[in-house]
């Protein structure tokens, strides 16, 4: 499926977002995977070997801004750049924390 969802009357869409600072090995991924769960938003985060963290989060449009805006308030971050872009939807089942060697894509 391509582009936003309809579930019930709200529009999901799937967003990508790269993160880059210092935001590896400061807790970054449990706090975004704390962030996700407590404004129900699915996907999944991992560090990059580039040193970003890569987040695809499912959501409607005005949750997944004030995501975005959360993700700022993870303690021991660094965010020095956030790009986001969307991409096509994808309905994850939960919200998960991906370790590099498993590879999701």
């Amino acid at each position: 499926m391509r582009g936003p969802a309809r579930i019930g009357y709200v529009n999901m869409k799937t967003v990508e977002i790269r993160i880059s600072g210092r935001v590896q090995r400061v807790g970054m991924r449990n706090c975004v995977r704390h962030i996700a769960g407590t404004l129900s938003i699915r996907g999944d985060v991992m560090n990059l070997p580039d040193g970003t963290v890569r987040i695809r989060a499912t959501g409607d449009s005005i949750t997944l801004d004030k995501f975005i805006s959360m993700l700022y308030g993870c303690p021991r971050a660094l965010i020095r750049d956030v790009e986001v872009m969307d991409i096509p939807y994808t309905p994850f089942l939960d919200f998960a924390v991906v370790r590099a060697e498993e590879k999701a894509d």
